[in-house]
């Protein structure tokens, strides 16, 4: 069984929110803080977006975040980078180990296997979510998928590998600047059930220690490396 949500000191946390399934929710996290995910009933996908609230020009790279590390699935001591070379967040903690940058978000053609019915997709949330933000349709970049796992054969098409969170699994997700997240509680595109099961999500956020020179996840590899020294080149600029 995963650790509880409830682990955190409750004197940290700034925000606690349960998130439908179907739903779309955004929020900047703060540098310094922390961004828990939990999947209180598992989980069959939720797509995420991530960009600096300061600029958001800079914005998640899910190409960069792969190439850099040299893997397409994410799981603790990873790192997503934006289109700068610089670090929006750290995994710090992570139950689940399934989560991928290769799936795209559903949309209505691929919600038609749903029947009739007011099925909720991740293209659509995401739009309606980024547009409260002063963004737009050209603002919606390569998302990455959390909770679920995709394979690819040999031949490079994705398909569907029957692993997903289990009731309680959860991501930390540290904000290395102010980092505007955006998610869209919608069950992964290539999920072939024909029932919708999107379940809630909750979304923490907590005042987590800051990184140190010493960091496990800035000195892991070199590519971490030079993430964070852009990172810190670009932060000390804004002061």
């Amino acid at each position: 069984m995963s650790t509880e949500p409830h682990s955190i000191d409750p004197a940290l946390i700034t925000w606690d929110e349960v998130i439908p399934g179907g739903a779309y929710w955004s929020r900047i996290i703060k540098r310094g803080t922390t961004l828990r995910l939990v999947a209180p009933e598992g989980s069959r996908g939720v797509a995420f977006l991530c960009y600096n609230a300061d600029n958001t020009i800079e914005r998640y790279n899910a190409a960069d975040t792969a190439k850099i590390q040299f893997n397409a699935f994410l799981k603790k001591g990873m790192l997503l980078y934006s289109d700068m070379g610089r670090v929006l967040f750290s995994i710090t903690e992570d139950t689940c180990g399934l989560h991928d940058t290769l799936g795209g978000c559903s949309n209505l053609a691929t919600n038609s296997k749903y029947g009739e019915g007011d099925y909720k997709n991740s293209r659509d949330n995401f739009l309606l979510a980024l547009i409260k933000r002063n963004l737009g349709k050209k603002d919606i970049m390569p998302n990455l998928n959390l909770f679920t796992r995709i394979a690819v054969d040999p031949n490079g098409n994705l398909f569907w590998a029957e692993k997903t969170a289990q009731p309680g699994d959860f991501i930390d997700l540290r904000a290395e600047m102010n980092v505007l997240a955006v998610l869209s509680n919608c069950p992964h595109p290539l999920d072939p059930s024909p029932s919708y099961e999107a379940k809630p999500i909750r979304a923490i956020v907590w005042n987590s220690p800051a990184s140190t020179a010493d960091d496990p996840l800035r000195t892991s590899n070199p590519e971490a490396v030079r993430g964070f020294q852009n990172t810190d080149a670009y932060l000390g600029q804004l002061v």
